[in-house]
């Protein structure tokens, strides 16, 4: 099984959601007030059965027009209509957004080969309590092209993917384990989005229930340090993919 980390960029994102690019050598942060500076990297998984996507990133384009995520695909040594499955965390936009592929008036799907797997509870969620952290007209389409596979709860997609409704960071958000060959990776979206957050233990305001969240970090990386489980961390700054090592009360990252 092979991981790899598919970086989108780095952004600044305001109550508005509005996600600019940010570069710290030409950007100065005092100019984005109120805003919060994150790492995009959606990250691409081969297994023996499947090419798989977990979290779509934000469908941003790179100067060739080309969608970065398809760019880095590429990169990668492998074809976008390859893949098979989309593991998607939750819907927030900076998770989404790559689902599809627009330009203009032209849309289409991002991955027309592979089946979207979303939590229900999230996609109901999404439509029944609006809120700008989602983009509906994405799902509108999705939903139109029959490419949707619903699951609820805790369960098995197959005998290698695992996924388990944890809440926390939004009401239906969920983490995937994918284990072959005496490998696991898992992926935590935003309940576990950086490294640096099982070094520190805060409630983050961004969180549907924050302390919920903040629970879920440490148990998961309990289970990490213990299961010796290569963790893919969406918003991390670096170590993008690190095994995590746990030590009395104090986690390390390896």
């Amino acid at each position: 099984m092979e991981a790899l980390a598919l970086y989108e960029g780095s952004y600044s994102v305001d109550s508005s959601k509005t996600f600019l690019p940010f570069d710290r050598e030409i950007h100065n942060p005092k100019d984005r007030p109120g805003s919060l500076f994150i790492y995009v990297q959606p990250f691409l998984v081969k297994t023996k059965k499947d090419l798989i996507v977990l979290d779509a990133g934000l469908g941003f384009r790179n100067d060739e027009n080309e969608l970065i995520i398809h760019s880095n695909i590429r990169k990668a040594g492998f074809d976008p209509d390859d893949v098979s499955l989309v593991l998607m965390s939750h819907l927030h936009f900076d998770h989404s957004g790559g689902m599809i592929d627009q330009t203009g008036n032209s849309i289409s799907l991002s991955f027309p080969n592979a089946e979207y797997v979303i939590q229900r509870g999230e996609w109901e969620a999404a439509y029944s309590k609006p809120s700008r952290s989602y983009k509906t007209e994405i799902f509108d389409f999705l939903q139109r092209s029959g490419s949707v596979h619903f699951v609820e709860g805790n369960g098995k997609l197959n005998d290698e993917i695992s996924y388990e409704l944890t809440g926390g960071h939004s009401e239906f958000h969920q983490v995937f384990l994918i284990e072959e060959d005496n490998q696991t990776v898992f992926f935590g979206g935003d309940i576990l989005p950086e490294p640096e957050q099982l070094l520190r233990k805060f409630m983050a305001k961004y969180d549907f229930d924050g302390r919920r969240a903040m629970e879920l970090r440490e148990e998961y990386g309990i289970k990490a340090a213990e299961g010796n489980w290569d963790c893919l961390f969406y918003h991390a700054k670096s170590k993008a993919i690190a095994k995590v090592g746990y030590e009395g009360e104090g986690f390390r990252i390896l």
